[in-house]
């Protein structure tokens, strides 16, 4: 079993969204964390190769979260790149967030297992934090969520089910070589996880479906960056096409016990009043 007691668990992406919740749970089970972020010490950065060993120097085990997403074209690459120089640094436990239905998602997932490492696989659908926690934000202030996604059902998971995960994975026995895909316990579509958002709020906040024309002109409006720009219209257009409409038992078979419903999520998440314009 891997040495987590004494040395630390590099974290990368460690202020993201499932990395700053690894973080605390590692933290609040007395395990020693590495946070791999451009601000840490040492810092690290997917983009300067150089910033990787020093990183790697003396940890037990490694949870990769790439940036700017898992589904950018080359990150396969990044990744396999990563994984070997990991590996011959004598840190062979790894546990990489994937993502559901991306073709280059699976592609780094093929590279990671071929590589050698003692790896764990988390194979994600779209995170219930993106609401709360990302580019959706602004929209539910301001009233409406347009998207240009029609009624197709998402299995939401929650980003505390996803750290949950990881923890286990990275701390107890038994999940080398599993890969575990995780999504939440039913399927909404987005207009269905507007509406719950909504009610949870205590406002009207209708959805709409708009043309990918003109989620690329609002897109360049809210001043996105140009790969978060690609990546949303590549998540919009080629991945919400109904080929994710499943669910998986992929958190019982990690934590034993059901997945966190987007209910539970909106009403916990409504309470703190980020959604109160």
């Amino acid at each position: 079993m891997t040495d987590t007691t004494s040395k630390p668990i590099l974290i990368l992406g460690g202020t993201g969204k499932t990395g700053r919740r690894l973080a605390e749970r590692l933290t609040a089970h007395g395990t020693p964390v590495r946070i791999g972020s451009r601000s840490g010490s040492p810092s690290f950065d997917w983009e300067i190769p150089a910033t990787w060993g020093p990183a790697l120097q003396g940890v037990s085990a490694v949870y990769i979260s790439y940036y700017p997403d898992i589904a950018v074209p080359g990150a396969a690459e990044v990744v396999d790149a990563f994984a070997r120089l990991a590996l011959a640094n004598g840190v062979t436990r790894l546990v990489l967030l994937s993502g559901r239905g991306e073709t280059e998602a699976q592609r780094a997932e093929e590279t990671l297992k071929a590589s050698g490492a003692d790896w764990t696989i988390l194979r994600c659908a779209w995170f219930s934090q993106n609401f709360s926690e990302g580019f959706l934000v602004e929209s539910l202030l301001e009233g409406e969520v347009a998207l240009p996604v029609s009624n197709v059902g998402e299995p939401f998971v929650d980003a505390d089910d996803i750290a949950d995960a990881a923890f286990v994975a990275l701390t107890e026995p038994g999940h080398v070589g599993e890969l575990y895909e995780l999504t939440g316990p039913r399927l909404l579509s987005f207009a269905d996880a507007v509406a719950e958002i909504g009610r949870a709020a205590g406002r009207d906040i209708p959805f709409k479906q708009i043309s990918h024309a003109e989620f690329t002109v609002a897109i360049a409006e809210h001043g996105l960056p140009a790969e978060f720009a690609w990546l949303l219209n590549e998540l919009f257009t080629e991945v919400l096409d109904g080929r994710n409409e499943s669910l998986t038992d992929g958190v019982q078979r990690v934590l034993g016990r059901a997945p966190k419903d987007f209910s539970a999520y909106a009403t916990e998440t409504a309470a703190t009043g980020i959604w109160r314009n």
